[in-house]
């Protein structure tokens, strides 16, 4: 069934994604990897360097958004500003990248929400299972108000939140059956982030998930250690698990965001006028980013289904019933982060869809 067929929308490389996403390391960049120390040129005239880090491959929209923001940038500063730019995992796995820019090392990662959950805990909010029912409902809510009360938590970790891009809906594969209802997830061994919410999230679905580290995922589907597992539909396709999964069901569990960070006393470092221009290159970027990602997924949900895997369509029925059962895992989260702020992305989620 598993075919080596090249992409119509963008060349599938072989990723290495970071827990939140999937997991870490890394392979090939544009450029060598710098040396740590990022104060050396963020003195006024001088020219200033961004060294911006990603898990993902070159062929993933992550990266085609990464190469809109240092065009932007570089052509707005006239070259006063240089971004260089790294793929697959080259400077690390988005918490070391995100603890880099703490320490002023590195100046941007966009990673995953769930890693940002180690710095600011109440990030753990948007791994909440089926929280958001659509993409253009996240849009509105993560750019509106509730959106940026999750940015204006960051400058306490030493960050700048700049903007949201998208990772995406994450769906189910698995090599046993196909899944279509809250059954059908029995006694599947399905490898999952390393996530307290999601692990319970999945048992409390029937399910037997294993955390494992992303790197030793494809290796274990293979060997039949795990049945399955869940990522976006462009992760699934660019890390070829069709060539060892046989089903693929839209699940679309947890949506999560990507989000634009910057280190802040490199932002600090900046002038008025330049912190201007990368905060509007990282909302313009981000725009993009988004519009390729959503096309990239509808192109390779139709690669896959080519490669020979079983699409299965999740009806509203059976979502709901998803819903309902992992609604009491829900409710203790709740409780942990703080049910104002959990009512707060609720009501934002509901008058988005008004």
């Amino acid at each position: 069934m598993k075919k080596n067929k090249l992409s119509l929308f963008l060349a599938p490389a072989i990723a290495l994604m970071l827990t939140a996403c999937g997991g870490g390391g890394g392979t090939a960049t544009d450029e060598p990897a710098p040396e740590a120390g990022g104060e050396e040129a963020v003195e006024q005239g001088e020219t200033k360097t961004i060294r911006a880090g990603i898990g993902l491959n070159d062929a993933h929209p992550q990266y085609k958004g990464l190469l809109k923001f240092k065009e932007i940038v570089e052509e707005r500063t006239d070259g006063a500003i240089e971004v260089q730019t790294y793929h697959s995992g080259q400077l690390g796995d988005d918490r070391t990248m995100t603890e880099a820019l703490q320490l002023g090392s590195q100046e941007v990662v966009i990673p995953s929400t769930a890693p940002i959950a180690n710095f600011v805990p109440e990030y753990n909010l948007f791994d909440f299972p089926f929280l958001f029912p659509s993409e253009e409902v996240a849009d509105e809510v993560l750019d509106g108000e509730v959106g940026q009360m999750f940015l204006d938590m960051l400058p306490d970790q030493n960050l700048v939140g700049l903007a949201y891009w998208e990772n995406g809906f994450r769906d189910l594969t698995n090599s046993k059956r196909a899944v279509a209802s809250a059954d059908d997830f029995n006694g599947l061994r399905i490898r999952t982030m390393e996530n307290d919410l999601h692990l319970e999230a999945f048992r409390a679905l029937g399910a037997n998930p294993t955390p494992m580290a992303f790197t030793e995922l494809f290796a274990a589907m293979q060997q039949g250690t795990v049945d399955g597992q869940e990522n976006p539909i462009a992760t699934i396709y660019l890390q070829r698990y069709h060539e060892v999964q046989d089903h693929v069901s839209n699940t679309n569990h947890v949506y999560s965001p990507f989000v634009f960070l910057m280190s802040k006393s490199f932002f600090d470092g900046l002038s008025e006028e330049q912190q201007q221009i990368v905060s509007e290159a990282a909302l313009e970027a981000g725009q993009y980013q988004r519009e390729l990602n959503r096309e990239a997924n509808a192109q390779y949900l139709d690669e896959l289904q080519e490669e020979g895997m079983t699409y299965t369509e999740i009806t509203p029925e059976a979502r709901q019933e998803m819903v309902d059962i992992v609604q009491p895992v829900i409710d203790q989260y709740a409780e942990r982060i703080g049910q104002d702020l959990v009512d707060q992305m609720y009501e934002a989620i509901e008058a988005a869809q008004q």
